[in-house]
């Protein structure tokens, strides 16, 4: 009986890792792009040919919860925390400053453009601290269907287009430094690969900065999640509200582990790149499955308001990092 109950995971679990390889490659050719993005739209495409899909939802359901909660563990092996917290008590108002204008941001324009809750807070989460892998981990504890967390990530992919292509050449035109375009880029585009691919078509310091800032941001994913975890306790009923450890995100805790375990330097270095690499894969396999489960027809239906939402809480966050920039100039 427990076998049967383990096998009807694998069909979802075979199509989904069928659809991460080719992404995973193609990622690795277009980092811009990156894997997640196209493991997302060659599992929208697949989900289109593929019949019987209630055959195949427990393995797409395994993956996109489980899979995905392993994926967000194993990526903090990326986080040294000592070198983080040199990034200066400048760096680290900027950071918090950035990150409050996206979450409010996004609250205000949660009302504004009248998108779903979920959808909101995806997409001021992906927007305020490290794009995919915030949504990623942020969804589970809001409940967020396959759909509003497919919507968000396309969301958050177009804005990082935008950046990579716009803040170099704007960068040059207000004649910034290397320190303040890395603080810029570090801070205002959401997510890391974009980040780096920003830094490095600026210069070699440039990339140094934005890069540690951007890691930064991404313990922010911690707080966050918590806060969100005691939020949607509070929204169920009274009878519910003992069980928060049920709800409580465990494996954020997990990601602290393994930020804690390289920071003490436990994790030999060999060890280290393939853990992260296996938490990038297994986030491109979740994508996959998630765009092999998702409703296209309800992706359709929510029309320009995602991007509305997206475009508003971007281009808060990308005046905000200027304005903060030259106020502590100014100081």
């Amino acid at each position: 009986m427990v076998m049967t109950n383990g096998r009807r995971y694998y069909p979802g679990i075979w199509l989904s890792l069928a659809v991460a390889f080719p992404a995973w490659i193609l990622g690795k050719q277009f980092s811009l792009v990156g894997g997640p993005v196209f493991a997302i739209l060659g599992g929208v495409l697949m989900s289109i040919v593929v019949t019987n899909k209630q055959h195949y939802a427990p393995g797409f359901s395994f993956v996109s919860k489980r899979i995905l909660q392993s994926a967000v563990i194993l990526l903090g092996f990326q986080l040294n925390l000592t070198s983080i917290f040199q990034v200066g008590q400048a760096s680290i108002l900027l950071i918090f400053t950035t990150i409050c204008t996206a979450l409010i941001t996004a609250f205000i324009g949660y009302h504004l453009f009248h998108t779903g809750s979920n959808e909101s807070v995806l997409i001021g989460v992906g927007t305020a601290i490290c794009g995919g892998s915030a949504i990623a981990a942020t969804a589970p504890v809001i409940g967020a269907s396959d759909e509003e967390m497919a919507s968000a990530v396309s969301t958050i992919f177009l804005y990082n287009i935008a950046a990579v292509l716009i803040f170099p050449p704007l960068g040059r035109l207000m004649q910034m430094t290397d320190a303040s375009f890395g603080l810029w880029a570090g801070t205002a585009i959401n997510d890391t690969s974009s980040v780096v691919a920003a830094g490095q078509i600026w210069s070699e310091n440039a990339l140094k900065s934005a890069t540690v800032v951007k890691l930064v941001r991404t313990l922010a994913i911690l707080p966050v999640t918590l806060v969100l975890g005691i939020r949607q306790s509070k929204q169920k009923e009274a009878g519910d509200r003992a069980k928060f450890s049920k709800i409580f995100p465990w494996f954020i805790m997990g990601f602290l582990t393994a930020a804690l375990m390289v920071t003490v330097g436990i994790v030999p270095s060999l060890l280290q790149v393939q853990l992260i690499n296996l938490g990038k894969f297994l986030i491109i396999m979740a994508m996959a499955a998630i765009g092999l489960g998702i409703n296209v027809t309800e992706i359709y239906r929510s029309g320009k308001k995602p991007l509305m939402l997206g475009l508003f809480c971007w281009g808060a966050v990308t005046t905000m990092s200027l304005l903060m920039q030259r106020m502590l100039q100014m100081q």
